[in-house]
Parts: structure tokens; sequence; C-alpha cells
């Protein structure tokens, strides 16, 4: 695997709190970027893969990847967007109402989302009343929404940036960051720019993948390199604190199997410190999340998950079955990785997004296919790779179920429905 250092290079602090003082405490199978879907014509690319290692810092309790992907190879052409899921259209409806009423949002106030997608949550914002700008590298999804109505710019979030929008738009009122925060290697720099850009008042609401539920629903596949941040409670309140902000809010929810939602603001702002963040500290220690000792069990028992599921996977083939993959997110590349679920075991996978269907699988390339291929391939059994999503794709294809197909939950334990 020949080492590419123009696109990837290793760190040597905490992320948060730039210590050196930093432990390795899971190594997965190294992969290529989890959404670096190739088309027909690349095929004969083989494509490289990077090192994929959790770190622990021992001076605040974060944990991270250092191994750091170019992010202009990551997101510049991106292939996800949100809103080809109803689950998370409901999703950032109700967020976006949420932060409206709870922080008494003005119309008119400007509302800025940072790695804004196809801009669905600034969509909300939008009927609500607010005036809107999404920031998102992705040239071709920013141009997307910027036709369909919600402005974008095509940029990478930093200080500099912030103040231009500050100059051009005023500050703002609200400022989100969703599954974002934690993917840029420079989080310091972003919450400076976040602090220069929210007026007196104005909050900061993020949503990213939460440890505690990492690890307690051993969520290994989350860990890829566009998450370069694991985040928890604890590490949180001191890095925005030496970056001139408070965390008042943080409370777990049901997104991507598990994610932590926080709110921030400016150290002067009138926000009063709500009592989650000393709840979820503690229930962090309780599990012994600030303790390297911790993170060995955890790599044990993906250890155990890999050998029940390879098992029934490996049986199911050697009895002439035929096995398809249903949903290609991200998530994916990380678990067929490290449970070695090449095209040996996977026939085909089928995804519901057209910018992924005709494309193949990254660093594997097993075919992705619209649902339509169902009907006409009749797998046997389905693998649900997009697990989070297990009960509404169940519920969409009861078809496949009543001609006698199964499907098989890979986290956070291995199931076979129906029974």
């Amino acid at each position: 695997m020949p080492e590419n250092k123009s696109i990837c290079y290793r760190r040597t602090t905490c992320r948060l709190c730039d210590s050196d003082q930093i432990t390795p405490i899971l190594t997965l199978a190294p992969t290529p970027p989890a959404n670096a879907f190739v088309a027909t014509e690349a095929l004969e690319h083989e494509q490289e893969r990077f090192p994929l290692e959790l770190w622990f810092c021992e001076a605040c309790a974060h944990v991270q990847i250092l191994d750091i992907v170019d992010p202009a190879v990551l997101f510049r052409d991106y292939v996800y967007v949100s809103g080809t899921s109803p689950v998370f259209i409901k999703h950032f409806e109700e967020y976006a109402k949420t932060l409206i009423s709870d922080y008494a949002l003005d119309p008119g106030a400007l509302a800025v989302d940072i790695g804004s997608n196809d801009g669905t949550l600034l969509g909300f914002f939008k009927a609500g009343g607010l005036d809107v700008l999404g920031i998102d590298p992705a040239v071709d999804i920013a141009a997307g929404a910027t036709a369909s109505g919600i402005e974008t710019w095509p940029e990478f979030f930093d200080t500099g940036l912030a103040r231009r929008i500050r100059n051009e738009r005023g500050p703002a009122a609200v400022v989100t960051a969703n599954n974002v925060f934690a993917h840029a290697d420079d989080l310091g720099g972003i919450a400076d720019g976040i602090h220069d850009l929210l007026d007196d008042q104005g909050i900061f609401a993020f949503e990213v993948s939460y440890l505690l539920d990492v690890y307690e629903k051993t969520l290994f596949d989350t860990i890829y390199h566009e998450h370069l941040s694991y985040h928890s409670v604890k590490p949180l309140v001191d890095f925005f604190s030496a970056h001139g902000m408070r965390l008042i809010r943080a409370e777990r929810i049901g997104t991507h199997g598990g994610s932590l939602r926080g709110i921030a603001c400016r150290k002067e702002a009138d926000h009063a410190l709500d009592d989650s963040v000393a709840t979820l500290i503690k229930r962090e220690a309780d599990l012994g999340l600030h303790d390297t000792d911790t993170f060995q069990a955890f790599g044990q028992h993906i250890s155990a998950l890999r050998d029940e599921l390879g098992a029934l996977l490996r049986g199911l083939k050697s009895a002439g079955k035929t096995i398809a993959g249903y949903g290609a997110p991200a998530k994916a590349t990380t678990l067929m990785y490290h449970f070695d679920l090449g095209p040996g075991i996977i026939d085909f996978i089928v995804d519901d997004s057209p910018l992924k269907q005709g494309l193949y699988s990254p660093g594997m390339h097993i075919p992705v296919l619209p649902s339509s291929a169902l009907a006409e391939r009749k797998p046997d059994y389905l693998l649900i790779l997009a697990w989070n999503f297990a009960e509404p794709i169940m519920r969409n294809n009861a078809a496949f179920i009543e001609a006698g197909g199964h499907f098989i939950v890979p986290i956070p334990k291995v199931e076979v429905l129906p029974l």
C-alpha cells in the first residue's frame, strides 16, 4: 500500500487541546475514503487505502483520528445528500422548529449552516422566516442548493470566510453544523470563526456522532476518514471555553444510531447553563469513556461481532444463497473492509440515491443499483448496510419478505429478520 503524503498526513497532537499525550486505542482495517464511489471507466485503477486508527488524548480525553486525508479529496465531489432520506427531512424540520422556538430566533435573522449539503435544514429555517446562507465545499451540491432557492457558497468554513459573511450579511443569530463538526482538522479555527460570526446572543448548534453511543452500541463503522473526531461532552466544555464560548446544552438524539446535539454561545451571552451538560459528563465517566482501558474491551467486542457475522454469511454462501447489500452509506466502507465483506460475499448493493446508482463501492468495487434490482435479481438475503434505517427499509420492502427473502442487520447486534 503506497504512502501518498500529498493527500494524507498524520498529526501528532490532540485536535482539541494540542497535547502530545496521545495513545492509540483501536486499529481498524485501512480503507479508501468512505464515499469514494467510482464509475465503470475507473475500475481498472486500484484505490489507495489509508490507516484507520483511533487515538485517545490523555490530557483532555478526546478520541480522534490522526491520519488526515486532504478534505478536497473527501468533499469536493461529495455524493451524499440528506434530502433523499425521509427520516432526515423530518429530523431537520423538527430540529429547525426547536431552535427557532427555544432560542426565540426572529424573522429576518441570519441562519448559517456549515456543511449545508443540499439545503434541507436551511429550507426549514427559511420557512420559519429566517434569512439563510449555506456553506458547503461540494461544488455540484452547492450549485444545486442555490438553484433550488437556498443560497450556498461552495467554500470551506474558516475565520476568513466568517469575516466575509459578517461583512456582507451581518452577524448570525444561529450557526449550525450537522455531522460536519467532527469532519475538520482545524476545529479551533472553525470555533474561532463561529465565535466571530455570531451576534452577542447568537447560538451555535451542532450534531455529531456521540462517542458514548459508538461505545455502547458498537457503532465502530461510523469511524472513517471523514470523521476525524469522536466527540464526548467533557472535552468539548474546555475546548469551547478556550475559544471564548460556553457549551450550555447537550442532549442525546437518535440519528446515525446515536448522536450528540450541543448548543454553545459566546461567553458573554445571557443563555443559562443547562443541567444536561453535567448529566452527560457523569454518564461518560460512569462508562469509563475518560479512560483508555475501556477501549481495549471495545476492540475485543468488535472482533467477536466480526466473527459472528462472517460465520453467518459464509455459511449462507456455502449453502448456495445469494446476498445483496441494502444502502451504500459511508459507514458501509468501514464495515465491509474490517469484516472482509467483499464481492465474494455481497453480489451487489441497492441504494435509493441516484447519485450512487451506477457506480461501484469504494475499493471493493461492488456495483450499486437502484432498488428495482431486487425484483429483477431476487437475492435470498439483504444485508442492511444502512442499519440505522433498518426499520423503514424493511417496512418499504415488504414484498421482498413476502417472497421469502430475509434481512440481516449487522449492528449493534447480528439479527436475521424476519425470525
